[in-house]
């Protein structure tokens, strides 16, 4: 009640820091309880993509542009190798309508970026010699 006796509920400006206290805490436990909500819609994305079905990771998917392509260049001959065999296998399975035995489906804590540091370094290294022939 308010102290003018009316018995009406009390004004706005009084409700507004408890109201906003409310509104900050929710959105600190959104954010902490996020992480493993959006970790699991992840693997969950992972999986109902498929491609790790027919024993391909993330980085065997990627559209071949200039900069993937000069990527694959640079890659260690054993992980190029790696993926030539997944990809041929994956088109195996797919021209046959099969899958690998759930055993052998990459996980998705298993998939690893395996070609993101070389695109990363093609990358910067395109963007700087654009930078360098503007001048």
């Amino acid at each position: 009640m308010r102290r003018g006796g009316t018995g009406g509920p009390a004004p706005r400006a009084t409700q507004q820091p408890a109201r906003r206290a409310e509104v900050n805490m929710a959105a600190k436990a959104t954010v902490t309880g996020g992480g493993r909500l959006l970790d699991s819609i992840r693997k969950w994305y992972y999986n109902a993509a498929g491609f790790n079905k027919l024993g391909l990771m993330r980085d065997d998917t990627l559209h071949e542009d200039d900069d993937v392509k000069e990527a694959l260049k640079r890659l260690p001959e054993h992980l190029y190798n790696e993926r030539v065999f997944r990809i041929k296998r994956a088109l195996d399975l797919s021209l046959k309508h099969q899958i690998l035995p759930k055993d052998q489906w990459v996980k998705y804590e298993e998939d690893h970026p395996y070609l993101e540091p070389y695109l990363k370094e093609v990358i910067r290294e395109r963007k700087e010699r654009e930078a360098w022939n503007k001048k």
